[in-house]
């Protein structure tokens, strides 16, 4: 009898197409989604180049030669904003301390590099100290610049004390006795030479957190906007299968006899799901203020403007879902698939930043990079709601587009 409910389990089982998927397809896929995310780090030439910006304020011998170096790194992307306000030659990568600054704080660059004076007075051409600018939402770019920067300063100190050695061991057999300068035998070359070597000493290098610094519990700050997008597609793709419930129990057909229009049910369904959602958005980042320190008093303007548009585009996409679908159980395993696909590569599950650079722009195709990005521009960067126009519009063009899909796709229901 155990062998007979092992062949009735396996007969279920291989009738059943969502279950089998579920069992061993789903699985392998996201074995594989996560193998690309994580194994193209091992690939020198797919990992993301990191974007830095960087300031020279003080020009000196050490200084110029640390910037040479890190402009030769391949694994630097140099920002060149100077070409566009500040009136520089295009094509130089240095800019000041307050453009570098804005760079990191709007997110166009992952860090930056200050090298900054020490003094008024300073007239010895060395500069005081480096500053990394960082933004710990990234927090692989500022740790790995930091070990490049240490890098490059300790090459080019060693670089220009090398060089200093060599020009003075090759006039030490000629420098004058004489050591006044006043003394019309001596050259200034030979009375230059004849003063103790001194070499410019590797300045230190302090990082700065210019954004989560500022934040009492940064981590929960950059994470529960990935979480609650997440559950936003889960929880409006489960209430779209009323749709699917009513095509079978009938109750579609008698709807439709009535005054009631395609158009008109979905656009009712769609306007509960978005309150729902806008419910359900809401209460997650409240809870979050009162529970972990989440700034939500002091961006509710952005906040109300990114929960309508996602909790919008997040409906449209759950009823294109549902009028694709024959059924929901196959809502269900489907509803499953994509959403945690586009969760995995639009940056809920992984920061976006851990992909490469091929992946991220695969992500760009995702419900969620776009929200992700929206939420971390007003909650983490602090942004005006002016700077998440584009991800506003991007999200609004979306839900456009998927409740037209709905429409398509909801005619079949009207000729049966």
């Amino acid at each position: 009898m155990i062998w007979t409910v092992i062949q009735t389990s396996w007969r279920r089982l291989r009738n059943n197409r969502s279950e089998l998927l579920l069992t061993f397809i789903v699985p392998m896929v996201f074995f594989s989604i996560f193998a690309v995310i994580f194994g193209s780090r091992d690939s020198a030439s797919s990992t993301p180049k990191i974007k830095v910006a960087i300031s020279n304020e003080w020009p000196s011998e050490l200084s110029n030669r640390a910037v040479a170096l890190l402009q030769e790194q391949k694994s630097l992307r140099l920002t060149d904003r100077s070409a566009k306000s500040e009136g520089h030659a295009k094509g130089s990568n240095s800019v000041n301390r307050d453009m570098a600054e804005d760079l990191v704080r709007r997110g166009m660059v992952s860090a930056a590099v200050v090298f900054s004076k020490q003094n008024q007075t300073n007239t010895t051409g060395d500069f005081g100290e480096i500053e990394i600018l960082t933004d710990s939402f990234d927090q692989v770019a500022s740790q790995v610049l930091t070990a490049v920067v240490q890098k490059a300063v300790m090459t080019a100190n060693a670089e220009i004390t090398k060089s200093s050695r060599a020009l003075r061991d090759r006039y030490d057999g000629n420098i004058s006795t004489a050591t006044q300068p006043g003394d019309t035998s001596v050259s200034p070359a030979n009375y230059a030479m004849s003063q103790p070597l001194t070499l410019p000493q590797p300045p230190a290098i302090a990082t700065v957190d210019i954004m989560g610094g500022k934040k009492t519990n940064p981590v929960i700050a950059m994470y529960a906007a990935g979480i609650a997008v997440m559950f936003l597609l889960f929880s409006a793709t489960t209430a779209s299968g009323s749709l699917l419930e009513e095509r079978e129990n009938s109750t579609l057909d008698r709807l439709l006899c009535s005054r009631l229009t395609m158009d008109q049910l979905l656009l009712g369904k769609w306007a509960f799901l978005t309150i729902i959602g806008s419910i359900q958005m809401t209460l997650m980042f409240v809870w979050g203020a009162v529970v972990f320190g989440i700034d939500l008093q002091h961006h509710i303007e952005g906040f109300v403007a990114m929960t309508l548009v996602t909790a919008g585009a997040a409906s449209s996409f759950a009823l294109m879902l549902a009028a694709l679908c024959q059924s929901r159980m196959q809502l269900g395993w489907v509803s499953t698939i994509v959403i945690l696909t586009m969760s995995a590569l639009g940056g809920s599950m992984v920061p976006r930043y851990l992909m490469s650079e091929s992946i991220q722009k695969a992500g760009l195709w995702t419900f969620n990079a776009w929200a992700l990005d929206g939420y971390n521009k007003i909650f983490w960067r602090e942004l005006p709601l002016r700077d998440v126009g584009l991800e506003l519009a991007v999200l609004t063009a979306s839900g456009f587009v998927f409740i037209v899909a709905a429409r398509v796709f909801a005619i079949r229901w009207e000729r049966t």
